[in-house]
C-alpha cells in the first residue's frame, strides 16, 4: 500500500517479482519505475480504457492486474485522465506495447508510470494469476525490482504485514481539500451538490451536459456546508476503502430533508448503510468496462463499468421498510446476482454499484442522469 520508487532508468532493464500474501509468486520484468510497492491485489477485465483506470481514485491502495495481454498500445494523452494523478499502487500487464501509436498520444505508458513513480511489473501470465485471484480472492500482494530485491527471503513476510482493504478508510486521501464549482453547460437548471468520496472528471462533466451547475465538496463537508450550495439535489461519489468506516451523517441529514438523492459506487453502499442494510466484501469483486446488469425497474440489461470490492446486503426478492421509508433492490448483476442499486419509494432516492458516466466502458448508463434530472424537476414542481 506504500510504494518506493528507485533509479530513473528503464523499468525495463531490472528483474521483477510478484509476491502474494499466500505464497504463490510471478517472475517477470519491471514496468514503470524500478522498486516496491504493496496494495491489493485485484484484477480488471477491460480491454481498453487502461488511462481512466489508472487514474481512477477508486483504486487507491490496489495493484491492477489487466486481464488483456496488450496494454500500453495508444500511449498516454493529456485528455483522458479521470483525475491528477495515477491512484493505483501497482500495476501489471502481460505484454507491454514497445511502441504506442495513436494521433492523441503524448509518451508512452511506461514513461508515464516512471514519472509518477508507480512500480508495474510485466512479462508475467496475468491469465494464470487471475484464475489464482478469481479462485483465492484478493489479497494483499507486492512489487519488487531493483535493490528490493536484494533479501527475497523477506519478501513474503513483508507482504503479509501489510494492512488489508476491509477497516480503510479512503475517502479523505483522495478528495479534493477544497471546494470547487464545474459550471452547466449551456443555460442552467439546476445546483447539485457533490461529495467527493474520490470522484471521477467525467461524473460532474455528464452533470454539467444536463445543465447542472455542479459544486464538488471535500468528503469532510459537513451537512450545513451541503446546504450552503442551495442544492436542487446531492450526489454521492464513487471512491476507494471500506464503507463500514465511514461516517453518514451528512447522507441521513439528506434524506431526512427529502432532497432529491443520487449515488454510485461507494455512494451506493454508504446511501445502503443508512437505510439500515449491511456490506461486506466481494470474494474478488467487480472490476472493468463488461459487467451485465439488470435494471429491474424497467427490465432493460445493460454492460456497465464497475470497480467495487465492497457490495450492499439487500434483499432482492421483497420491499424493505427502512427508516426513510420503502425501499427496493433496484439493478441486480446478471453474473452473481450482486445487489447494484437501490430505490427508495417514498422519497426521491436512488443508487447504483457502478459507473454510469462511462469513462471508459460503454454508455448504457447514461439514462440514470437523465432520472436524476427528472427527480429534481418534479420537486421543483
Amino acid at each position: 500500500m506504500t510504494t518506493s520508487a528507485r533509479g530513473t532508468a528503464r523499468a525495463q532493464a531490472s528483474d521483477a517479482v510478484l509476491v502474494l500474501e499466500d505464497g504463490r509468486s510471478f517472475r517477470g520484468r519491471a514496468y514503470g519505475a524500478v522498486g516496491e510497492t504493496f496494495g491489493e491485489a485485484v484484477f480488471s477485465t477491460g480491454m481498453t480504457g487502461y488511462q481512466e483506470t489508472l487514474t481512477d481514485p477508486s483504486y487507491h491502495r490496489q495493484v491492477v492486474v489487466m486481464t488483456a495481454p496488450h496494454v500500453g498500445n495508444t500511449g498516454v494523452n493529456d485528455e483522458d485522465p479521470e483525475s491528477k494523478r495515477i491512484w493505483v499502487a501497482g500495476y501489471v500487464v502481460r505484454d507491454p506495447a514497445r511502441t504506442p501509436s495513436n494521433w492523441r498520444s503524448r509518451r508512452s505508458l511506461d514513461e508515464e508510470l516512471l514519472a509518477q513513480g508507480v512500480v508495474g511489473i510485466s512479462g508475467i501470465d496475468t491469465r494464470a494469476l487471475t484464475r489464482h485471484l478469481r479462485e483465492r480472492g484478493a489479497m494483499r500482494v507486492g512489487i519488487f525490482s531493483g535493490e528490493a530485491l536484494a533479501d527475497e527471503t523477506a519478501l513474503l513476510a513483508r507482504v503479509q504485514a501489510v494492512p488489508g482493504m476491509s477497516g480503510a478508510d479512503l475517502s479523505a486521501e483522495v478528495a479534493t481539500g477544497r471546494p470547487y464549482v464545474v459550471p452547466a453547460i449551456g443555460p442552467k437548471r439546476f445546483t447539485v451538490a457533490a461529495l467527493d468520496l474520490g470522484i471521477k472528471g467525467m461524473t460532474p462533466r455528464r452533470m454539467a451536459e444536463r445543465g447542472i451547475e455542479v459544486h464538488v465538496l471535500p468528503a469532510t463537508a459537513t451537512l450545513d456546508e451541503v446546504y450552503a450550495t442551495g442544492p436542487d439535489g446531492v450526489f454521492l461519489s464513487n471512491g476507494p476503502g471500506d464503507p463500514a468506516t465511514a461516517d453518514l451523517t451528512v447522507v441521513k441529514g439528506v434524506l431526512e430533508r427529502g432532497t432529491p438523492l443520487f449515488g454510485i459506487c461507494f455512494g451506493n453502499q454508504l446511501l445502503g448503510r443508512a437505510l439500515g442494510f449491511g456490506t461486506y466484501k466481494l470474494k474478488y469483486g467487480h472490476r472493468g468496462i463488461n459487467q451485465p446488469v439488470q435494471d429491474r425497474t424497467t427490465g432493460k440489461v445493460e454492460i456497465t463499468a464497475h470497480n467495487h470490492g465492497f457490495a450492499v446486503d439487500a434483499p432482492l426478492d421483497r420491499i424493505s421498510e427502512t427508516p426513510y421509508g420503502r425501499a427496493e433492490v433496484s439493478h441486480v448483476c446478471l453474473n452473481d446476482s450482486v445487489v447494484e442499486g437501490l430505490r427508495l419509494l417514498d422519497r426521491p432516492v436512488f443508487s447504483v454499484q457502478y459507473h454510469p458516466e462511462a469513462a471508459a466502458g460503454p454508455h448504457d448508463a447514461a439514462y440514470l442522469f437523465d432520472r436524476f434530472v427528472s427527480l429534481m424537476e418534479d420537486q421543483r414542481a
